[in-house]
């Protein structure tokens, strides 16, 4: 689309040559011819700033305005202010005024704005006789379209105050320390919503910025929420083909330029005002400190017709700051050196100078306020707050809030939540021990997690190791301290602190923790049981019963106790149920006792039987499957009896493959199960449907009765089958065709495999060679199941003779 833009302004150029005679067709889109300057300040009830402080102007401001021309002036420029008070009004003829810049007594203009007024633009036109006239009535004739060209071009020159911003900082950065271009570059593009060419970044270094600062054209993006990007403005376009282009994404309705119309305006400007003495070209007007610099996007004409600039001056109104928004969801440390608090969507903060005397407003929890000085710094991308933060000790802060000028308004807000705690504030949770022989988590409360800069271990040696840490909460940090190898006694926690010379230091007592043994449970007919307790990672076996079980996979509960699996090989149908004592023996020898719990069998399914119901394959060779297996594409139909359990419309039948890796739950309520008395079930599924096109191999079942699951029982064995269509013979040499024959592992015309023919792995071929068929059959083993024997039926004269 960039492309048919492109087009498209080269067919604009053209057409524009073509239909129109007009000098505006010369003009550009980018601006970069530096114009003449003006100088202005603005005086408001006694105080009085510099124009490029300026965001707006209020009826009864008093202008002082004046160009700021070389002293070698060759060209007498006539300039002229004007008020404008709406599209439809035009301003009487005592709203403009004039300044002969060539003349010392009448180069200055001091004017009040009038009651009524709403707009103001400078005009700067070489001095012709009857040039002022011509000026007014040109104004005065389409009011609107000065309106119009006063609003966009404002907006346009805040744009161009943004870009020429980034441009400065990529050329600053480049000259400086051109290894930091990538990280500047991005950060000021962020801060100005400029829209950066990624691809730029990826070139050599030397070629970054000039790629980063070229095709300036749709560079700025819309702020406020919008996406679109500034194309400077367009002359000498017919009005039709302003509004076609204006419709397309590229040309005004998404990513580039929203002032299409007002190229439509000047175009419509040049068209009816342009004299034998004066054509108008639109101005940028860049402000700073007291200069307002203007840049043209065409050369202007000192020869009939003389070219009038038309510049922007702030619009007459209020003028609320921008909305700004503090880009923080957690709390930074005010201490932490060269803090930077981000703000979110403020581009002109940090492409003017309409916010001044910035500062952050601290409302301690000790009662005082504090005021800091913050500065705008878009290549950081935030507010810079000065060394004085860190002069403020220990103090907490209830809030920090922005406070500043938009002008000459003041203004309050955004909050930021900043921290400044004390480091000695830190207390451990919910005591001071802490267990020695393996990793140990810590809890402090009590201070300023985001003033923490990192966090470390000492033990009774000296030797300080790193501790990783985490923030859980604003007054609170998690830890892990690395106690496998410590020793009983006590341990050091440093806690160092952003803006603090030493670190906080709390003593931990580092204890041994004996196993606590809670309690162990066996369901009999289980090979394994569980243990409850703590430290149970000592544990070496236990005896109950008369059987030995020896410890295996340990686990933690959310509580922060042990669950200790112990197995055994012994038959357990027979454990007496109960309770009895348990001998509990340790890993260093030592013995203890712990009550075991015997329970009454898990409910468990007992396969009754099972049907296979395959959907019909005319155009294949039949397979004849083993009972246990099923192709994927197949209905199973199984009934199982429940064992030690009673059946009931909430129960669950559970079928998984063997790995886990996918299952299905089948119940009353989907229609899957049906219950036959109290204790069979009838259940059916497709395993390709019921548990994807994945699911292959050995199936299994169990009972799941709400949160009591019983143990898992094999179900049958998904295998993939090829699609044999015909065999074909020549003699005793046979062909078998068809799809999938990777599927085969191996062929051979009998079923004890005596002499089996194996498929090279990797096969993947519609034909394959094979004995010839003994008694109308062929036997196979697929990879899917390489212990079952699958017959291929040859039916009589099937056998193919190859042509």
């Amino acid at each position: 689309m960039r492309l048919l833009l492109q087009r498209l302004l080269a067919l604009l150029a053209l057409s524009s040559l073509v239909l129109s005679p007009l000098p505006a067709s010369a003009q550009g889109n980018s601006f970069d011819l530096a114009g003449p300057a003006l100088t202005m300040a603005v005086t408001r009830e006694k105080v009085t700033l510099p124009i490029g402080q300026v965001p707006s102007l209020r009826v009864g401001d008093q202008l002082e305005l004046k160009a700021d021309l070389p002293a070698d002036q060759a060209a007498r420029y006539l300039l002229v202010l004007v008020f404008l008070r709406g599209a439809t009004n035009p301003p009487p003829k005592n709203w403009f005024y004039e300044a002969e810049t060539w003349n010392p007594k009448k180069a200055t203009l001091s004017v009040k704005v009038p009651e009524g007024a709403q707009q103001a633009i400078a005009l700067m036109a070489p001095e012709t006789g009857g040039g002022y006239n011509a000026l007014v009535k040109a104004v005065r004739g389409r009011p609107g379209v000065f309106v119009r060209a006063a609003q966009d071009l404002y907006q346009a020159s805040l744009d161009r105050a943004r870009l020429e911003t980034f441009v400065n900082g990529v050329a600053r950065v480049e000259e400086s320390a051109p290894e930091r271009l990538v990280p500047v570059s991005t950060a000021l593009a962020g801060s100005l919503g400029i829209k950066l060419n990624a691809d730029c970044l990826a070139r050599s270094r030397a070629l970054q910025a000039s790629c980063l600062t070229q095709n300036r054209d749709g560079m700025v993006l819309q702020t406020g929420g919008g996406a679109a990007s500034m194309i400077d403005v367009i002359g000498g376009t017919t009005t039709q083909f302003a509004y076609s282009l204006a419709a397309t994404k590229e040309g005004g309705a998404g990513e580039f330029s929203p002032y299409i119309s007002l190229a439509r305006d000047f175009a419509r400007l040049f068209g009816v005002f342009r004299s034998a003495d004066y054509q108008y070209a639109p101005a940028l007007a860049v402000g700073q400190n007291t200069r307002l610099r203007l840049q043209l996007n065409t050369p202007p004409s000192f020869q009939n017709p003389k070219s009038v600039l038309v510049a922007p001056l702030p619009p007459i109104g209020a003028a609320a700051p921008p909305p700004l928004r503090a880009a923080l969801k957690d709390a930074v440390c005010l201490a932490k050196p060269g803090l930077v608090l981000p703000l979110e969507d403020a581009p002109l903060v940090f492409a003017t100078d309409y916010a001044r005397a910035l500062t952050l407003r601290l409302a301690l929890a000790d009662g005082r306020t504090v005021e800091l000085p913050v500065t705008a710094d878009a290549e950081r991308g935030g507010l810079v707050v000065g060394p004085d933060a860190q002069k403020l000790g220990a103090s907490t802060i209830g809030e920090a809030t922005l406070t500043g000028s938009w002008g000459f308004d003041s203004f309050t807000g955004p909050r930021f939540p900043l921290q400044n705690g004390a480091p000695a504030a830190w207390q451990p949770r919910p005591d001071d021990t802490v267990v020695v022989g393996r990793d140990a988590p810590l809890t402090l409360r009590g201070g300023a997690a985001a003033c923490v800069e990192q966090v470390a271990l000492r033990d009774r040696s000296g030797t300080i190791k790193p501790v990783e840490w985490k923030a859980g909460a604003p007054d609170e940090i998690s830890a892990t301290l690395p106690l496998q190898r410590a020793r009983p006694g006590d341990l050091t926690v440093l806690v160092s602190h952003y803006g603090e010379s030493a670190p906080a230091q709390l003593t931990l007592k580092g204890q041994s923790e004996a196993s606590r043994l809670e309690g162990f449970t066996l369901y009999t007919g289980d090979k394994e049981g569980r243990l409850v307790g703590a430290r149970l990672d000592q544990v070496a076996s236990l005896e109950v019963a008369g059987l030995t079980f020896t410890a295996g996979a340990l686990s933690r509960d959310m509580g922060g106790g042990d669950r200790l699996a112990l197995t055994t090989d012994a038959n357990t149908e027979t454990v007496p149920t109960g309770t009895s004592d348990a001998k509990v023996t340790l890993k260093d020898g030592r013995t203890t006792a712990v009550r075991a719990t015997i329970t009454p069998p898990r409910p468990r399914l007992e396969l009754v039987s099972r049907s296979v119901a395959a959907p019909a394959a005319p155009d294949r060779l039949a397979l004849e499957l083993p009972d246990f297996a099923l192709a994927p594409e197949a209905t199973l139909t199984f009934s199982a009896r429940a064992v030690n359990t009673r059946l009931s419309a909430g129960d669950l039948i559970e079928v998984a493959t063997a790995d886990d890796g996918a299952s299905a739950k089948l119940s009353v309520a989907s229609g899957k199960l049906q219950l036959i008395g109290s204790d069979v079930a009838v259940a059916s599924l497709t395993p390709r449907e019921a548990l994807g096109a994945a699911a292959t191999g050995p199936l299994k079942m169990r009972l799941v009765q709400g949160e009591l699951v019983g143990d898992w029982q094999p179900l049958a064995r998904v295998v993939r089958l090829p699609e044999v269509t015909d065999l074909r013979c020549d003699g005793a040499a046979c062909t078998l065709h068809g799809q999938e024959l990777f599927l085969i592992a191996q062929v051979a015309d009998e079923a004890g495999f005596q002499k089996p023919q194996t498929v090279p792995l990797g096969f993947v071929g519609g034909e394959l060679a094979v004995p010839h068929p003994v008694a109308g059959a062929l036997y196979l083993k697929l990879h899917d199941a390489p212990d079952d024997v699958v017959k291929l039926v040859v039916p009589a004269g099937a056998a193919k003779k190859a042509k």
